[in-house]
């Protein structure tokens, strides 16, 4: 691949750092956890005892104090190695930022040292059961009853489900307002009425714990909105560059991995008497796919340093998190076919990258809503 210019020696060794603690403690269990659907709460913990957690988070509330660039390392390593159970790119980058960049001194203070630490797991509710991508229409709302917002509605599809200690729930406050009626609001875990349906059943993704969260006149003060009320839906726009940009980091390193496997697997196994690799189609393969990841990376990096000075936009968050999780599905689906019988079988990683990869172009808006974003520029 083209050499990186994008990390300093400092980000390499942080690399290091992670590289091994998901070798050691991640690695070893991930097998366990798929099975049992969820990542222990205890394993949170040890994460933020590594640094791992909330890296570029100012040290004020408990973060590393670090750049941009080092968390989007997190999400290469963990991508590279094919460990998606461990939901930190959703904690980190997503919640975390959502509660720095919109939430009162009180609201920092109060849960963005846990987030570090890793005793309190984040979650954001957006997604409801008839609504999907479209963010204008959720239908839960919070209204003012006496002194407290009272919260009623129905969310699905919501990563760290389970294991979350709050979530932040996307509510309507004024419906007739449309977009300017959207509010956000942190529940905690515990608060009357809220309470967490199944941890749902996937196609892939089986170690991350993804649910259903009820509320049932869930009673939260004022103090708990984030920001304004009637800004959720600004508020959702301004965040949604880096969440779309984290799953095309998390895209082009996981599809270089399982092109790197694939190049190994070819090699050693033979068919009519000589290795895979030596097949022109096979060859044509591969170097197809290198080429495509070679530019996307060059792009995806651009687009890191882009966010690390705050100057990455809708449209091209949106050009990143579509062509790249495109373009993961079609290299892990041709090195699948590549694998053969055993491309099918779950003991072998392209299996499981290929399975996990599919709602790449669906999370963080869908790849139609990244060309409806991406036309309205033209």
């Amino acid at each position: 691949m083209i050499p990186r210019t994008l990390y300093s020696e400092d980000h390499e060794i942080f690399r290091d750092m992670v590289a091994k603690f998901f070798e050691k403690e991640v690695v070893p269990h991930h097998d366990q956890w798929e099975r049992e659907g969820c990542v222990p709460r205890e394993f949170w913990r040890k994460a933020g005892q590594a640094g791992i957690l909330c890296c570029d988070m100012p040290e004020e509330y408990g973060g590393g104090g670090a750049d941009f660039k080092m968390a989007a390392i997190v999400n290469e390593e963990q991508a590279r190695l094919n460990i998606s159970g461990p939901n930190f790119a959703v904690h980190s980058d997503i919640v975390a930022p959502y509660v720095f960049h919109f939430g009162s001194e009180d609201q920092k203070k109060t849960w963005l040292p846990k987030m570090a630490s890793g005793d309190c797991v984040g979650a954001i509710a957006m997604t409801e059961p008839g609504t999907g991508s479209d963010l204008q229409g959720v239908k839960t709302r919070a209204v003012m009853d006496g002194n407290q917002y009272v919260i009623n509605g129905s969310k699905t599809f919501i990563s760290n489900g389970q294991n979350c200690g709050f979530v932040i729930v996307v509510a309507k406050t004024d419906p007739d307002k449309g977009a300017h009626g959207t509010s956000l609001f942190i529940v905690e875990d515990g608060r009357e009425g809220f309470a967490r349906g199944r941890n749902l059943e996937k196609i892939g993704l089986h170690a991350q714990d993804t649910s259903e969260l009820f509320f049932e006149d869930v009673r939260v003060p004022p103090e708990n909105m984030l920001g304004q009320e009637g800004q959720g839906f600004a508020q959702l726009m301004q965040e949604l560059p880096r969440e779309r940009l984290m799953i095309a980091i998390g895209a082009v390193s996981n599809a270089e991995a399982g092109l790197q496997w694939t190049i190994d697997y070819t090699r050693e196994r033979q068919a009519f008497g000589k290795a895979i690799s030596e097949f022109q189609n096979t060859r044509f393969k591969l170097a197809e796919m290198k080429a495509e990841l070679a530019l996307a990376r060059v792009f995806v990096d651009k687009c890191i340093d882009l966010l690390n000075t705050g100057d990455l936009d809708v449209e091209t968050a949106a050009i990143a998190k579509l062509t790249t999780s495109e373009l993961q599905c079609r290299v892990l689906d041709e090195c699948l076919q590549l694998h053969g019988g055993y491309g099918y079988m779950r003991e072998y990683p392209i299996a499981r990258a290929w399975a996990d990869a599919r709602v790449q172009r669906i999370y963080g808006g869908t790849s139609e809503i990244m060309k409806e974003l991406i036309s309205r520029t033209l």
